[in-house]
């Protein structure tokens, strides 16, 4: 990679610099602003010396070309900036020690001095490097109120001086509802990407079961934690059949699934077994143990919907919210028939107005129905909704007289 930048189209160098940018960015800004913040003791400073970083690294880049190790440039730029602001303020006392930091990040992130919103908002952002645009799509509100969230908790995290660190055993606990969040929208969002050209970040879903692995060495005897690590894993069991050769997405019911990880989907139910043991029931268990019933499944037709259903009247004990309802509504479809599922859906509609899975699902129950003009208006109304390509192409495919884009 050296010298990239030299000879030939300025302009490739340009778009080479660009890249290599944003695989750094991507890569490495969570743990760089994990170990700035031990040296400067600041959030909103750590992340301004990230920022001041990568825009020195754009300049540097294309004038003298990309260098061989561009993670190790752009840390030891930003650690010399964060001991110089240390310094100035006072607040300096040891170089940031190596390894990586960011299970630290995420719990002082989750401290429950901060609203859980705000606890949430600020580890998407800070740990996982989620946009702002990301972060209020996963939470279905505006970007400013996003903006609202992470800077009052900043200033909390400031004014208060909460500690950079993991907090003792017998204190994790009461951050865990905050931290199991954060994990499960970095790999939903990495899993199925709300906006960008590619419809998957497989990089967030990698971090997302990195971190659940980590939770799960923490706390073994959290049956909560076991969920959603099955969950994560039972999920990327399925990566191989998700995509078509041309990047399409696969719906469930029509992927191939002798290129399912069987291996994985087997060890990833055993953990829910583990977890059902400690017979202290909760969403991510739940969930886990539904996405099984799918995996576990020879062939769709052999899916145990009855058994599903159930496992959603659980869920919404635990977490009674109009999409768990709108999932609920899919799985009834398949036990009570398409109308069952449309008066549920009628229960959650203006809830969900602007969610284009609402309107995706209920295009499929109208067309089961023989109500096609009605359904196209709902699919049109999904893809005005949607920024995810793969999404896109499917309610497309729908639109042109193609079904294939059931929701599962």
């Amino acid at each position: 990679m050296a010298g990239a930048g030299h000879g030939g189209d300025p302009a490739d160098g340009a778009v080479a610099a660009e890249r290599a940018l944003a695989a750094v960015f991507r890569e490495e800004t969570a743990r760089l602003t994990a170990a700035l913040v031990r040296v400067v003791g600041d959030f909103a400073v750590a992340e301004e010396v990230v920022q001041d970083a990568l825009l020195l690294a754009w300049e540097h880049w294309r004038a003298d070309g990309i260098p061989s190790n561009p993670g190790g440039w752009l840390w030891t730029v930003a650690r010399r900036r964060a001991v110089d602001l240390a310094r100035r303020h006072a607040r300096y006392a040891a170089v940031a020690a190596d390894g990586d930091d960011r299970l630290a990040l995420v719990f002082t992130c989750c401290h429950p001095a901060l609203s859980h919103e705000a606890q949430v908002a600020l580890t998407l952002r800070t740990v996982c490097g989620l946009s702002v645009e990301h972060i209020a799509s996963a939470f279905l509100v505006p970007k400013t109120t996003i903006v609202q969230r992470l800077t009052r908790a900043r200033r909390k995290i400031a004014t208060a001086g909460i500690p950079f660190r993991v907090p003792e055993p017998e204190r994790l606990g009461e951050r865990l509802t905050a931290v199991l969040a954060v994990v499960y929208l970095t790999f939903n969002e990495g899993y199925l990407a709300s906006h960008g050209e590619h419809p998957q970040r497989r990089d967030l879903a990698e971090d997302a079961e990195w971190l659940a692995t980590l939770l799960a060495r923490e706390m073994p005897a959290e049956p909560e934690v076991l969920g959603l690590l099955a969950l994560i894993r039972l999920h990327r069991a399925r990566e191989r059949a998700r995509f078509d050769a041309h990047g399409r997405l696969v719906l469930l019911a029509d992927q191939d699934r002798s290129r399912w990880d069987r291996p994985a989907i087997a060890a990833a139910a055993e953990l829910v077994v583990r977890a059902s043991r400690m017979r202290r029931p909760g969403q991510y268990q739940l969930q886990a143990a539904i996405v099984a019933c799918h995996t576990e499944a020879p062939a769709p037709e052999a899916t145990d919907w009855p058994q599903i259903l159930l496992l959603y009247n659980a869920l919404l004990e635990h977490l009674p919210t109009p999409v768990v309802q709108l999932h609920r509504a899919v799985a009834l479809a398949h036990v009570a028939g398409p109308e069952a599922a449309l008066r549920e859906l009628d229960t959650v509609a203006t809830a969900l107005q602007h969610y284009h899975l609402y309107h995706a699902t209920r295009a499929h129950l109208l067309r089961r129905l023989g109500r096609t003009e009605d359904a196209l208006l709902a699919d049109r109304a999904a893809l005005e909704r949607t920024a995810n390509p793969a999404e896109q192409a499917l309610l497309e495919q729908r639109l042109g007289g193609d079904d294939s884009g059931r929701p599962q």
